[in-house]
């Protein structure tokens, strides 16, 4: 991937995970320029199939592009960055991100999102107000 188009994805994200929101300046920890579609499922290495994510974020979702929905049992894609509103799929409730839709839900469960330890680094960066939750 070519230093070019890295910088293109950090500029378009504002240098925030695009998938939990966490912004890259205020969490110690590597961030990645995440495949949305894994290459070994034929995705791209182009600008409209990357997106930034933080370590958290990247390891979870991994090559994943669809989780099982804990609330039907159904087979649902993932959050798609650059298909997707944000905002139509989740919310926030203090540090704690919640799902609007069947892709939230089984994005926050891949992602594990709202895991104890990485939950508890948000509501500490919320507290420094390091993380906006907007």
């Amino acid at each position: 991937m070519n230093q070019e188009l890295v910088r293109q994805v950090w500029r378009r994200a504002a240098g925030r995970c695009e998938y939990c929101r966490l912004p890259a300046a205020a969490y110690p920890l590597p961030f990645h320029v995440d495949h949305i579609v894994a290459q070994q499922h034929g995705g791209p290495t182009s600008l409209e199939n990357l997106a930034l994510a933080c370590l958290h974020c990247n390891r979870h979702k991994g090559p994943n592009i669809a989780g099982r929905d804990p609330v039907t049992g159904e087979i649902v894609r993932l959050f798609h960055p650059r298909q997707d509103q944000w905002t139509e799929h989740f919310a926030w409730t203090g540090a704690e991100m919640v799902a609007r839709t069947a892709i939230g839900r089984v994005t926050v469960q891949v992602l594990a999102v709202n895991d104890p330890d990485f939950l508890a680094a948000r509501e500490a960066l919320v507290a420094e107000r390091a993380f906006p939750l907007h």
